[in-house]
Order: C-alpha cells, then sequence, then structure tokens
C-alpha cells in the first residue's frame, strides 16, 4: 500500500508539447515544475518515511514499496545524507 502522495505519469513529452503549443520545451518545463523548496520538502518527507520504516524492519524491497520508489532511492536515502543545497552528490568523488 502506498501512502505518500502520488504524482500522474506525463502522457507526453516536454518536446511534444512544445511543438503542439507553439513554444520552447524549455518554457513547458518551466510551467510544469513544482518550486524546489516544494521538492526539498516532499523529498525530505520521504527520506524519513524511508529511514522509520528501516526501523521497523522492513526490507529495503518492501520500503520501496510501501513508499512507491525503486530499492536504488530506498539505498540511496538510508546511505547518504544530503547537503543543505538539496544534492545528493556527496557520495561521489570527483574524477
Amino acid at each position: 500500500m502506498k501512502t505518500g502522495p502520488t504524482r500522474a505519469r506525463r502522457n507526453h513529452t516536454a518536446a511534444e508539447l512544445a511543438k503542439r503549443f507553439g513554444v520552447t520545451a524549455r518554457t513547458i518545463r518551466n510551467t510544469v515544475a513544482e518550486e524546489r523548496s516544494v521538492y526539498l520538502s516532499r523529498a525530505e518527507r520521504r527520506r524519513e518515511q524511508i529511514r522509520e520504516l528501516r526501523e521497523q524492519g522492513l526490507s529495503m524491497r518492501a520500503i520501496a514499496d510501501e513508499v512507491g520508489c525503486s530499492v536504488g532511492t530506498v539505498h540511496n536515502a538510508l546511505n547518504y545524507q544530503d547537503d543543505d543545497e538539496g544534492s545528493c552528490s556527496d557520495h561521489v568523488e570527483a574524477s
């Protein structure tokens, strides 16, 4: 059972909509994108939920099913801390 808010699947790409409405794909993306602060708070709530479910003893696969995300997302939420900017690339070393 998924407990969090779900986002509707997109039926068209930004490029398809841009062509249809006679604007650029960037205009479409800017129009439909949620505010960064909204995204970051939603992402943090999901990470907290993932951590709570793990503390309850659920497996990564069970957590992924419950939250409605991939096992990789669960793994990242449990193993990497985001910085203040919302970036999760701290664990990747620059080459």
